[in-house]
């Protein structure tokens, strides 16, 4: 249980599609009284995933035009752009998809400190899975 909850949520938050939502609301729902180890086990997980997006971020210019570099290179420009915009604070949307895992590899291509990077990725990804939860026991409990 908890080993699919975090290789979902790491998978999710790198280059492989990953339903990171579904696994944990599935076993929220099995196992509502572990519900704070598993928010947490996905938590760790997505955010580990996005360290991995991160480094890849610091490599960049090496390995950018890879064939398995997860982000294209229009995706990454416009992620750039916009954490020149925002600064650190956008990291606080990585957890929305499409959006989340560019803004995470450009933190990494501008060189965002690794410490206040997984400060605002748990944030943000903890955030979301707190909120998954929230909807779990609220919309399946009955009546």
């Amino acid at each position: 249980m908890y080993l699919s909850v975090f290789v979902s949520a790491f998978l999710a938050a790198t280059l492989f599609p990953a339903q990171s939502e579904a696994v944990l609301a599935y076993h929220l729902m099995k196992h509502h009284e572990a519900a704070f180890l598993l928010i947490a086990i996905a938590t760790a997980g997505n955010v580990g995933g996005a360290v991995i997006n991160w480094g890849l971020g610091r490599l960049v210019y090496r390995c950018k035009d890879k064939g398995w570099f997860p982000v294209s290179a229009d995706k990454l420009g416009r992620a750039e752009q916009f954490y020149n915009r925002y600064g650190r604070y956008s990291l606080l949307l990585s957890w929305m998809p499409f959006v989340g895992d560019p803004i995470t590899v450009a933190a990494g291509v501008l060189r965002e400190p690794l410490w206040s990077f997984i400060t605002l990725v748990t944030i943000a990804k903890g955030g979301r899975y707190i909120f998954t939860a929230y909807l779990v026991f609220n919309l399946s409990s009955p009546g």
